[in-house]
């Protein structure tokens, strides 16, 4: 904050103090020909109904008067005028930063018993996983959803399709290093025939009734253009992040359309990693969490 915007809020908060001041004493004075305190002001409504100078409770008065006094207390201690730091030098970096310290002071050894485990292990514990789901809940469901079932860009952790391998470690290291795909748009290079052709190939991989022509002339453009990446049968290429065309989970989408957008325009995803921001320690509860989400685990165990 320079120091132009400093001196505008300064005078701005000081202003409305002083103003609410004044006008409370401003309101307080006895005005020339005003009525005496509890005599009728010559006001009168519906023939019968008086008006009288009843001037408010002295404790109302002075609840206003501790109320300003409490705001420049407040103002003096703590941060509230321009670049004036206040006198206690409190911010919310350094309250966080306390707070975050006492935390890690009271929880870093129960995650440090837990990271000594086994993750096979730990996706069996009952409490561990209750500990674990709130981790998930706070860092994860955003993204993946409360039950991890995931959403369209984001996939679901709860089946036995893994973008990189569903093993423990493979999970552990998503986690903690993260994830960048990418898929290029094939649509100048395939042409809008060429990429109805091969989503319409696509879509019958795992079953479903497509027109025979369209899915010929698909087979031969996807051996060409997409089986170094999904493999020459469309099952994927966990080393690569490349998904399985053949089964019913789909990270963007399984219709015709959200295929062809695929193909046509390309896919790119990014998921962060988590070492920096919760520990090595953490992460291992989160991959056991993840692990135990799935209810058949991949037994190629990549």
């Amino acid at each position: 904050m320079n120091s132009f915007w400093s001196w505008y809020i300064t005078i701005i908060v000081v202003a409305n103090i002083l103003a609410c001041w004044w006008l409370i004493r401003w309101t307080a004075k006895p005005r020339p020909g005003e009525a005496a305190q509890d005599e009728t002001t010559g006001h009168v409504w519906d023939e019968n109904l008086s008006e009288y100078n009843k001037p408010m409770p002295r404790w109302w008065l002075w609840m206003f008067y501790i109320s300003i006094v409490f705001s420049l207390i407040y103002l003096i201690l703590y941060p509230g005028l321009g670049r004036y730091p206040g006198v206690l030098n409190w911010s919310a970096e350094t309250a966080y930063a306390t707070e975050r310290e006492q935390a890690e002071t009271r929880y870093a050894p129960l995650f440090a018993a837990y990271a000594e485990r086994e993750i096979t292990e730990l996706a069996t514990d009952r409490e561990a996983m209750q500990t674990a789901h709130r981790l998930f809940g706070n860092n994860c469901a955003v993204c993946h959803g409360a039950d991890g079932g995931g959403a369209p860009g984001f996939p679901s952790l709860t089946n036995n399709e893994w973008l990189y391998g569903g093993s423990p470690e493979a999970i552990k290291h998503s986690i903690m290093h993260g994830r960048q795909g990418f898929m290029p748009p094939m649509g100048g290079v395939l042409g809008e025939r060429g990429v109805d052709e091969i989503a319409t190939y696509v879509y019958s991989l795992n079953g479903r009734s497509a027109p025979d022509r369209l899915v010929n002339a698909g087979r031969a453009k996807f051996q060409q253009h997409c089986a170094v990446c999904h493999a020459a049968d469309g099952t994927g290429n966990k080393a690569l992040g490349a998904p399985n065309l053949t089964t019913e989970n789909w990270v963007y989408g399984g219709s015709l359309e959200a295929i062809r957008a695929s193909i046509r325009d390309g896919r790119s995803g990014d998921m962060p990693g988590q070492q920096a921001l919760l520990g090595e320690d953490r992460v291992h509860l989160l991959a056991a969490y993840v692990y135990s989400l799935s209810a058949e685990r991949d037994t190629e165990q990549e």
